[in-house]
């Protein structure tokens, strides 16, 4: 019975665990009337915030060679279901730049079977997370996300049948993401109780299947106020909760009471399976387990050919994307490693305005470690902004005592004059560094929009999640909860761009270092003539995808003009009746809603390959009226 650890990989041995214990699904015999006889095995493989993380690399698993340890896994053990808990369609370049939709394709390949709407799934507006579930091959489940009139967004549950045994499946997304998406992305939407949606749900199912699965992207933080530790307290009907959410990596599952609650953390840096035993049609085991970075590594079954196949075609093809021009720089963008690591720098306030811009927030600090490279004079794409913001952090916003901002301000400037990844690039705030004092001394005359700053007055700091979650020692905003969700740095800078048309930053004394001789100085930047190349900043979440510049971009339309702090929707801008002019911002989808049609409609007459790929200036036929 256990020779077959002597030759079988550690994570397929992971994959089998419980199937070494247990009579192989194909020796149970069939159901007859009185139910389905005998002993019968399904697993549940599932992930849960990926943040669209595709590839293999030193920390995660990646989509490719998961799918290559599921088909081994199937060839012996077919009863197997792939599910997700959600925060799955946005984060990385790979998935922002085309809307989510490559992350369905790939999802597609893998063979997923659900998945639960997440937070950061609603990132690019819920029409098109409608859209993005309309492409999938499996349901995109909340039972719990209405519409103003009270019906859902998506699909509540779905009923699955495997090899006799039928399981209930139902969605639930956490409530925050009233705040933890951008608020238009979700206007007009209602997340109602998780708890008390599970417990309708579980009515209706009750009778018809023979175990419950709640697919939930609620999470177990004690911050929360919604949790799955919640619902299963009051739903204990559950059989299983795969959860999401607070990125809680749990070995062996969590009980909460007869509920067993399994997730695996973050960033495919492993997956999770859950086995379920049935008796006679009835559960009578459950066991959690997690296949880790470790076991993938030393299993030696390459990537799935037609998931990196896909990845391959997906990143070929966004070529196009990151041609686009997003406005232009009449100045050199500084990025350059040794100047916003000890210094004030114009594309650090560029970046940091672009974040107060979306927020609304009175403060932004980021870390210069999380700038990646400079822009030149001229025309800027998209690929010059995600090769300055490789990273795919999301802005997020907190609200912060005054003395903990003047804290950050001094951690950030600790190792001045040396280069320091922490050093602080700021918005909405001034000061002034004071190199001769001892650290923790050296920052004084801090002024936020012109006035000094209180020590015990709260203000609402715009940051990446990164600095949010305490990296690069940015202790002091760890336990302050989350105010607010946001989208990535690089699609906030992208707007931003497209919303000034052309840009002009100066470095203009936010960070005045004073002198030996008492004088108040910003240091002129000093760029290296061969910078060296750029080191991941200590405990970066994720490590920069370089994306090359393109020397010629392609042709598009002119930059767009600058427009006004909140401009006004755009009226349709038509050269016969039959032509809509794209604006700044606009989607297909919107362009169709505006004038009574679909994005089917207006993708199918203008013959657009891709219909996420348009751009400021570009002309859109519409079809006629009637």
């Amino acid at each position: 019975m256990k020779s077959w650890k002597k030759w079988m990989s550690p994570a397929l041995a992971a994959l089998m665990l419980v199937s070494a214990a247990a009579p192989a699904a194909a020796e149970t015999s069939a159901a007859d009337a009185g139910g389905k006889k005998g002993t019968t095995k399904i697993t549940l493989f599932h992930t849960n915030d990926t943040h669209s993380r595709v590839d293999e690399s030193k920390e995660g698993i990646g989509f490719a060679k998961m799918a290559a340890l599921l088909k081994e896994y199937a060839k012996t053990n077919p009863n197997s279901l792939v599910l997700d808990a959600g925060d799955t369609f946005h984060g990385q370049t790979v998935a922002n730049l085309v809307r989510g939709e490559s992350i369905v394709s790939i999802m597609n390949a893998v063979g997923y079977n659900a998945m639960a709407a997440g937070n950061h799934d609603f990132n690019y507006g819920y029409e098109r997370l409608v859209e993005l579930a309309g492409k999938a091959k499996f349901p995109v489940l909340s039972a719990n996300t209405k519409k103003a009139d009270g019906t859902r967004l998506l699909k509540p549950y779905e009923i699955k049948e495997v090899d006799g045994i039928k399981l209930g499946i139902f969605g639930l997304t956490t409530p925050e993401t009233a705040y933890k998406t951008h608020p238009n992305n979700v206007a007009g939407l209602k997340f109602t109780d998780p708890a008390v949606e599970a417990k309708a749900i579980v009515g209706e199912l009750k009778g018809k299947v023979d175990a419950i699965i709640a697919l939930t992207h609620l999470g177990v933080d004690k911050s929360s106020i919604d949790t799955s530790i919640k619902v299963a307290e009051q739903v204990p009907d559950i059989d299983v909760i795969i959860d999401g959410h607070s990125h809680t990596k749990l070995d062996t599952g969590m009980k909460v009471g007869n509920v067993l609650i399994a997730q695996t953390g973050e960033y495919l840096k492993q997956f999770g399976r859950v086995d379920l035993t049935f008796e006679n049609g009835k559960l009578k085991d459950k066991v959690s387990g997690l296949i880790t970075k470790k076991a993938a590594d030393e299993d030696k079954t390459p990537g799935d050919a037609a998931v990196l196949e896909i990845i391959r075609s997906v990143k070929k093809e966004q070529e196009k994307v990151l041609q686009q021009k997003v406005g232009s720089t009449s100045v050199k963008l500084v990025g350059d490693r040794e100047v916003v690591r000890k210094g004030e720098s114009n594309l650090g306030n560029l970046i940091a305005d672009a974040m107060i811009d979306e927020t609304g927030a009175d403060v932004a600090i980021i870390n210069g470690g999380g700038i990646r490279d400079s822009i030149g004079v001229g025309p800027i794409t998209k690929g010059h902004v995600i090769t300055v913001l490789p990273f795919g952090n999301y802005i997020q916003t907190k609200k912060v005592k005054g003395s903990d901002i003047v804290a950050a301000l001094e951690h950030g400037v600790s190792a001045y004059p040396d280069s320091l990844g922490a050093f602080p690039q700021v918005g909405g705030v001034t000061f002034e560094l004071d190199p001769a004092q001892p650290k923790g001394k050296r920052v004084s005359g801090v002024k936020v929009k012109g006035q000094l700053i209180d020590p015990n007055k709260t203000y609402l700091l715009a940051t990446n999640d990164f600095i949010a979650a305490g990296g690069d020692d940015y202790k002091m905003f760890k336990d302050y909860p989350l105010a607010g969700d946001y989208s990535s740095l690089e699609e906030s800078l992208i707007k931003y761009f497209q919303k000034k048309g052309e840009v002009n930053p100066q470095v203009e004394n936010r960070v005045a270092v004073k002198q030996a001789s008492g004088t108040v100085t910003t240091p002129a930047p000093t760029v290296p003539a061969t910078p060296a190349p750029p080191a991941t900043p200590a405990g970066q979440t994720s490590k920069p995808t370089p994306v090359p510049a393109p020397a010629v971009p392609a042709p598009t339309a002119p930059a767009p003009a600058p427009e006004a702090a909140k401009p006004a929707p755009a009226a349709p801008v038509a050269t016969d009746g039959g032509v809509y002019i794209v604006k700044s911002g606009d989607t297909l989808w919107k362009i169709g809603k505006k004038h009574n049609t679909t994005w089917q409609k207006l993708q199918e007459l203008n013959k657009f390959k891709d219909p996420n790929l348009i751009f400021p200036g570009q002309k859109v036929k519409l079809p006629a009226a009637g």
